[in-house]
């Protein structure tokens, strides 16, 4: 397992995160938080809303608390009857963290997320009450999760301008199958020198094969095979016959193919069971040649879309006769914006 910085600051993170939103029975988590550790993974993420995992979390990291990365989430509604139960304002925010805070069994976490937009709140509000647990010691380093490109960019900007505490990362979903964050937040994100945590690598399992190859996961499962298009089986079936070339596991293609996305990007893998997240793992000793890499990004039609596709290629029109010659910051900024 190899190392990076999360976003702009000195926190040490591994290359894999794990999700703990499916650690519900505790003998399994904890043979999994081992698997996990023993590789080198130091990152365990997960949320309020997530059941019972924040408690099993807490139980299981009594002693080793420090060793681990912790991170968790806020956002969404501790309570329907309860409007303020919910969303992104300041009194939603500090009950839900000092919940977490009981059921990790912690005084701190090292990473608080923003779980998703609450457009009825103020984003100044929500910069100001992170702001302010991070200088209660609760909270060492906040991100956006699922949140709009401009968003987190005017959210940053306010930090910067007000002398709080910035977005250090996101959390999107990203795979072979849902690219639609290289339009707008993989730029925006390189652009503040943000980390990228990814979720659904394996696209719901579909990128894993079972429901493409053989002895595939009958009618009844998370999700129905029924419901998978033209598109899904043409990408599960490339990502099955890279695996079979390289004489690897389709998820650890699947993983691996993101690993390759930009050195900010740092998977979030969710597994059943520690033969799942053993295989998971696997990703890290994969090595994509440039021609299968070549040939899974071109597998399932993407398009970048207005206003990218106007603004990245050749423009001599914009930069003319010397555009060969300039040596701007677009050719320093990763795979995903050229």
């Amino acid at each position: 397992m190899r190392y990076g910085l999360l976003g702009p600051t000195g926190l040490r993170v591994s290359e894999l995160f794990l999700g703990a939103m499916t650690l519900a029975d505790p003998d399994e988590a904890r043979t999994m938080i081992d698997v996990y550790a023993d590789a080198g993974g130091n990152v365990l993420d997960t949320a309020s809303a997530y059941g019972d995992s924040e408690k099993v979390l807490g139980d299981l990291l009594q002693h080793r608390r420090d060793r681990f990365v912790l991170a968790t989430k806020y956002t969404l509604s501790r309570d329907a009857a309860d409007p303020n139960a919910g969303g992104s304002n300041r009194k939603n925010l500090t009950l839900s963290l000092e919940a977490s805070l009981r059921r990790l069994r912690t005084d701190y976490v090292d990473l608080f997320w923003v779980h998703t937009w609450d457009q009825h709140t103020p984003i100044e509000e929500t910069m100001r009450a992170l702001d302010d647990a991070i200088r209660a010691g609760k909270v060492l380093y906040v991100g956006a999760s699922n949140l709009p490109a401009w968003l987190v960019s005017r959210a940053n900007t306010l930090a910067e301008w007000r002398g709080w505490t910035s977005f250090a990362g996101v959390q999107v979903p990203y795979s072979l199958l849902k690219r639609d964050i290289e339009r707008e937040l993989l730029p925006m994100a390189d652009a503040y020198g943000m980390s990228v945590a990814t979720y659904g690598a394996l696209a719901g399992g579909v990128l894993s094969g079972k429901f493409t190859g053989p002895g595939a996961a009958p009618t009844g499962t998370r999700v129905d095979p029924a419901d998978l298009t033209a598109r899904d089986h043409h990408a599960a079936h490339a990502v099955l016959e890279v695996a079979g070339e390289l004489g690897v596991t389709a998820s650890q293609v699947a993983i691996g193919w993101l690993l390759t996305r930009s050195p900010a990007v740092h998977p979030i893998i969710g597994a059943r069971n520690a033969s799942q997240l053993e295989d998971n793992l696997g990703a890290l000793d994969v090595t994509l040649p440039t021609d299968v890499l070549d040939r899974l990004d071109s597998v399932v039609d993407f398009d970048l879309g207005y206003p990218t596709d106007i603004n990245t290629g050749p423009r001599p029109w914009l930069f003319g006769d010397h555009e060969s010659r300039l040596e701007g910051r677009s050719r320093r900024t990763g795979r995903f914006l050229s």
